[in-house]
């Protein structure tokens, strides 16, 4: 049998969880608040153009046989007083100019980045070397002009040496081109030049953007 004392400490014990349990709510309750920050970030565009037809707005285009284009035809002519295919000895000359595309928003550096050639077995590859040059703006692309120092060579046409980077410039606006930078080809044929042989070499230029 309960007594009247011992129910109500029972009672009370009961009342002191019940407010225990409102003061342990009371405590657990915050504020939250939070701030959120966001940035956009807008990349840059940049394009390498070649053209064989001199500094012609209309005549510029993309030339990169990595991406499944074709390499732009270098036309190779032989000085004045030559005619005909080349012989021991003779050198060929041909201008290439390229450009930075209209809406490039950096600068770049230009070097020349290795070349291919049929197989030396069965064509010319190894008895023709070459040097390409950087031509004042303006100049023609023939022996005159075709001297100093080269920005490439090579020995024979599947070998390159001797690389030194060209400086490339954005157009003054986004509508705008860079400046056209002219190289100048000069492939000599040696001695030991075999006949009636058609050899093909593939040269590849490569920039770098720069701040």
């Amino acid at each position: 049998m309960v007594t009247k004392d011992r129910k109500r400490k029972t009672l009370a014990v009961l009342a002191g969880g019940l407010v225990l349990g409102v003061g342990v709510a009371v405590t657990l309750a915050a504020w939250n608040d939070s701030e959120f920050a966001q940035g956009t970030f807008t990349s840059g565009s940049f394009n390498l153009q070649g053209s064989v037809a001199g500094d012609v707005n209309a005549s510029y285009s993309d030339h990169n046989v990595d991406t499944g284009g074709t390499a732009a035809t270098l036309a190779f002519t032989l000085p004045a007083g030559l005619v005909g295919n080349m012989s021991p000895g003779d050198a060929v000359y041909a201008g290439f100019w390229v450009r930075l595309a209209a809406g490039t928003t950096t600068g770049a550096s230009l070097s020349a980045n290795g070349t291919t050639a049929d197989p030396a077995a069965t064509s010319n590859t190894g008895n023709l070397s070459y040097q390409v040059y950087q031509l004042a703006p303006g100049a023609t692309c023939n022996a005159a002009s075709a001297t100093g120092t080269p920005v490439a060579s090579g020995a024979t046409l599947d070998v390159q040496t001797g690389v030194t980077p060209m400086t490339l410039t954005k157009g003054a606006n986004a509508t705008t081109a860079g400046t056209a930078v002219q190289l100048c080809f000069k492939v000599t044929a040696a001695t030991a030049l075999k006949q009636g042989l058609a050899t093909t070499a593939t040269w590849k230029f490569t920039a770098s953007s720069t701040t």
